[in-house]
């Protein structure tokens, strides 16, 4: 039988198959019908030609106009093909290596498999020009004329990637040499990939059953896949339906301990910072005081002065010294009390995390000093930790609460074995002491990164 007579009986069978798979890779074409593949291989040549065997690389661009018939330009490549050398000295060779390419235009005919259309073995037909550095002899010239003929197989991961395998015999040059040209690559489909959609047949769903309709949760911005959007310990629906919380934000509160551990391990208000209004937040209490976030008796007293310093500097201004004597007089009285300084930062576009910690470090630093150096306190009685902006205690969306968040907390837990200071303190509230702002010079711009 023919080759021709063999296509066509392969042909007629494949499309009268005719089934949902064929349809499917129809469609397919027909969405992306343009696929590119990229090469390595090699050119092996006769041994009577003048260069020898060398590798390549090669370029494909093909159309597709149904599941078998395809129309691929190729370019291959070889950069280096070594000179051959002859005993017979009449006989026409290179002076030196030169290099080989081909441009040419085949037509693939796939024999895909209905069952299992990953595998997709394939023939090809063409025609192609095969140039030359340097002329292959007197007759041949630098340009030859070839004919293509080859086989090959690709491999389908899915309808976007493939891997290739490709060889092509050229018979080439008016001696008629048989040479192949050798592949292995991938294939790429272009716009194959489809989207995702979300589609709700006979009525809107919860996918992952977290008590919000899928719809809703597109509405909100919440995963319709995922239960638990933030990874806070609460649902998704639970946060929207029960206890009115973000599902985006795993902290709603913005007071150190996730949604999920307030409602469920310490029996907190995730929507109020300080549940027991005892003037600590519920986090600084679970996480640094190990007081009871529900006794407002046992809550530190907290000082927060809102210190603005020089940008990039952690040097105290005289103007704040009447502020730090306050808190050092509190110290003094109690002489068993002991006192925690935390610095904090602002987070703008351009902050660098590291860099804002060791800056909120060094300025908490600064009243450690000065509570040693000037009021006298023993440095056995205080700690002080740079936060930068890693604790907010709000949104870092305007300068007012940008203003906020630069602050510095000082938390003095007493002794309990003196009588109350000269001046009471209200434990059950923050005290805080505003500063006048530190505003930069005119036209002076605070450096990328640099924290205030």
């Amino acid at each position: 039988m023919s080759l021709r007579s063999t296509v066509f009986t392969v042909a007629v069978s494949v499309a009268s198959l005719g089934g949902p798979m064929v349809r499917a890779a129809e469609d397919l074409f027909d969405r992306a019908p343009w696929s590119g593949s990229a090469l390595l291989g090699a050119m092996l040549f006769e041994g009577d030609e003048e260069v020898k065997s060398g590798p390549s690389l090669g370029l494909r661009l093909g159309y597709t106009f149904n599941p078998w018939w395809e129309v691929e330009v190729g370019w291959d490549l070889a950069p280096v093909l070594r000179a051959r050398r002859f005993s017979n000295p009449n006989r026409y060779q290179l002076d030196d290596d030169t290099w080989g390419m081909r441009l040419g235009v085949d037509v693939l005919f796939h024999f895909r498999n209905q069952a299992d259309q990953r595998i997709d073995p394939y023939l090809s037909l063409g025609a192609a020009l095969g140039i030359y550095g340097e002329d292959m002899g007197e007759e041949e010239g630098n340009v030859d004329p070839t004919v293509l003929g080859g086989f090959g197989l690709q491999y389908h991961f899915n309808d976007e990637w493939a891997v290739r395998l490709d060889a092509k015999l050229a018979i080439a040059g008016i001696d008629t040499e048989f040479n192949w040209i050798l592949g292995a690559g991938v294939n790429y489909r272009f716009g194959a990939a489809l989207p995702p959609r979300f589609a709700v047949a006979g009525g809107d769903i919860d996918s992952d059953r977290d008590g919000l309709l899928d719809s809703e949760e597109v509405k909100i911005g919440t995963d319709p896949y995922d239960p638990d959007t933030d990874k806070d310990g609460l649902t998704d629906g639970q946060e929207v339906r029960e206890f009115r919380t973000n599902p985006l934000e795993p902290d709603s509160d913005l007071d150190g301990l996730k949604d999920g551990a307030e409602v469920l391990t310490y029996k907190t208000n995730p929507l109020d910072p300080d549940t027991d209004k005892g003037g600590v937040a519920d986090g600084h209490e679970v996480i640094e005081d190990n007081t009871n976030p529900l006794d407002p008796s046992d809550d530190l007293m907290l000082f927060r002065l809102n210190i603005e310093f020089d940008y990039d500097k952690a040097d105290l201004r005289p103007i704040y010294f009447e502020q730090l004597d306050k808190v050092i007089k509190v110290l003094q009285r109690d002489p068993g009390a002991t006192a925690r300084i935390e610095g904090h930062a602002d987070r703008r576009k351009t902050s660098s995390r590291e860099y804002n910690l060791k800056l909120s470090e060094r300025r908490a630093k600064a009243v450690y000093d000065y509570f040693v150096r000037v009021g006298g306190i023993d440095p056995s009685r205080l700690s002080y930790h740079g936060y930068g902006f890693d604790r907010p205690i709000a949104p870092n969306d305007t300068e007012e609460n940008m203003q906020k968040n630069r602050r510095t907390d000082i938390y003095i837990r007493p002794s309990g074995k003196v009588p109350a200071p000269a001046v009471p303190v209200d434990p059950s509230k923050a005290q805080t002491i505003q500063a006048p702002p530190d505003l930069p010079k005119p036209g002076e711009k605070r450096p990328a990164g640099a924290g205030r």
